[in-house]
């Protein structure tokens, strides 16, 4: 298999690491990565570690000395379009034209670029599907959480999700705020899009759900963080609800309540210095009263969008070895507790 990443940004280049760490397991043969702004002496140093690592890096510009894309764009059967908000949806019109496209995935806000998606969620929808969006880091955590206590259409009778987000990624600087910032509602009922999302990615289930978001924008780099309130159909125990967080095999758990420790472990100790967990729950601090679960929830900024990333790659092929790449990825890759 031939795949193309394109963007070489915060996500891209996690993504480029994993691929080529793991090109043997997915059955690709070649790893290119298409570098859409401009190649400066200041940033000529990232190329030449992912080139270092095996990379082919390729441009849309003739003056660069790389490769340039349309000379190798047909032979593209994979894309990753992990682009800033908004490209993808533009991109998906020249992807069209690729003669030997099997498939691509576009990261988070590209609502409409296709079947959205989340690992572990409604993996038989995308199967030998062309285009499949992945849903945010964010939507990640609240279809996870759902999913977890709520396995049957009729389990979950209302949830309210709070998200507490990290203004930007560590390495920028143009989206920090000073102070708390409150996010406006997108729809009266649904809230904010996070629980929009949410609503659309069950839907390919064939599921409606009774769901309110909203969402706070506080001073920090690091991790995101959901505050949710779910009402049941009936009762449950905390020692069921553990036993279930154990069980599943996207999320984690932690005793800890402070985003920068795990952070930190999840820079130390975790891979490319990311966590990968679709979310990590507080264990220690959940509310229950008979039918009714409140807690936390940290959430892993990208780090469960890339695995989503890596299992719709496997589907929209068609990988005879879908399950074993997975199951080798998500035990190397995913810490059951922080």
């Amino acid at each position: 298999m031939i795949v193309l990443v394109n963007g070489i940004g915060n996500i891209g280049t996690t993504l480029l690491n994993l691929l080529i760490d793991y090109k043997e397991t997915l059955g690709i043969k070649i790893i290119y990565a298409l570098k859409n702004t401009a190649i400066h002496k200041w940033n000529q140093s990232e190329i030449k570690i992912l080139e270092k690592k095996g990379i082919v890096i390729c441009t849309n510009n003739n003056k660069d000395e790389f490769i340039n894309f349309s000379d190798i764009k047909d032979e593209i059967q994979y894309i990753f379009d992990c682009n800033a908000n908004s490209f993808g949806l533009k991109n998906k019109e020249w992807y069209k034209s690729l003669p030997n496209l099997i498939g691509c995935s576009a990261q988070g806000s590209e609502k409409g670029f296709g079947i959205p998606h989340m690992a572990g969620l409604n993996d038989d929808l995308i199967l030998n599907k062309k285009f499949v969006q992945i849903v945010s880091c964010n939507t990640h955590s609240l279809a996870a959480i759902i999913n977890l206590f709520c396995r049957n259409n009729n389990d979950l009778v209302d949830g309210d999700f709070v998200i507490v987000r990290r203004s930007e990624d560590l390495g920028n600087h143009q989206r920090l705020v000073s102070a708390n910032v409150v996010s406006r509602h997108l729809d009266e009922s649904l809230g904010t899009h996070h629980s929009i999302d949410v609503n659309d990615l069950y839907k390919t289930k064939n599921i409606e759900l009774n769901v309110q978001s909203s969402d706070i924008t506080t001073p920090s780099q690091l991790l995101h963080t959901v505050r949710f309130n779910l009402t049941l159909s009936k009762s449950i125990n905390i020692n069921d609800i553990l036993n279930k967080i154990d069980s599943e095999t996207y999320l984690s758990k932690t005793s800890k309540f402070d985003s920068n420790i795990i952070f930190e472990l999840g820079r130390k100790y975790s891979p490319y210095g990311r966590i990968f967990s679709h979310a990590i729950i507080l264990n220690n601090n959940l509310l229950i009263n008979k039918n009714k679960i409140k807690g936390w929830a940290f959430i892993a900024q990208e780090g469960n969008t890339i695995l989503s990333s890596i299992n719709a790659f496997l589907l929209q092929t068609a990988s005879k070895h879908h399950f074993e790449a997975m199951e080798l990825i998500k035990n190397e890759l995913i810490y059951k507790e922080w």
